[in-house]
């Protein structure tokens, strides 16, 4: 019986409920891997844009990365598993567990694990160093680094072999992400593929999801900052 086995039993023993030790079970496996799974991430990414942007390469590196981006996923789909197991849910893990399962189905949503994983080291070393309205911006600009040039890989990957297409070049990819999630949308570049436009369609949701949680934060911080300088000014001037 190994150590985690043992340490269960004895806080069930202590008169811990079967759902708090496997809360507990579950917090030390997020904790093992959660760097592991921010490494799968990066070469997940990593793999992916190589195969997308570089032309000409030989087939036994393009196989390399395919066979990266396979095992990416497969420590995904391990983790997910382990972790529904841990939790003793069963179906209600879907449920409250639902970003994780998006990010399980929808590759372009994995780097974001990367974000999860700074947010975990800054608790781990105590005090976050910056207040939560910072640490918002920070995060979300974070996600819309990593969410754009996972984004602009796919729409470019489905965009580049169509006959009329307007986005020609990977700079046209990026240039359009950056449009798209800033709710500009000049117009000038877009996608014609069915599934490139399922992209923009993401894109879009990502984009307005991000700019309201950064609005949201900026002008929460201001008004806060206003009836601070309120309860600070004397009365009567």
């Amino acid at each position: 019986m190994d150590a985690d086995s043992r340490k269960d039993r004895s806080e069930q023993g202590a008169g811990f409920p079967l759902g708090v030790a496997g809360a507990t079970r579950q917090a030390r496996w997020e904790q093992r891997t959660e760097v592991p799974l921010a490494v799968a991430s990066l070469l997940f990414l990593a793999s992916y844009a190589i195969r997308v942007l570089a032309h000409g390469l030989a087939d036994v590196w393009l196989d390399l990365c395919l066979a990266v981006t396979l095992a990416a996923w497969t420590l995904f789909a391990v983790d997910y598993a382990v972790r529904w197991r841990l939790s003793g849910q069963g179906p209600r893990f879907v449920r409250t567990h639902w970003l994780d399962t998006v990010v399980l189905a929808l590759p372009l949503l994995r780097p974001l694990r990367v974000v999860k994983v700074y947010e975990a080291v800054q608790r781990r070393h105590g005090r976050p160093r910056l207040a939560l309205h910072a640490r918002v911006m920070v995060y979300a600009g974070l996600s819309t680094i990593l969410l754009g040039f996972s984004g602009a890989l796919a729409v470019y990957q489905q965009e580049r072999g169509a006959a009329d297409a307007s986005m020609r070049t990977f700079g046209d990819a990026v240039w359009w992400t950056c449009a798209t999630l800033a709710t500009v949308g000049y117009g000038d570049v877009a996608p014609v593929t069915p599934v490139g436009r399922l992209i923009a369609v993401g894109m879009m949701a990502i984009g307005l999801a991000l700019l309201g949680a950064v609005t949201g934060t900026f002008a929460s911080w201001l008004l806060q900052v206003f009836s601070r300088e309120d309860d600070e000014r004397p009365p009567g001037s």
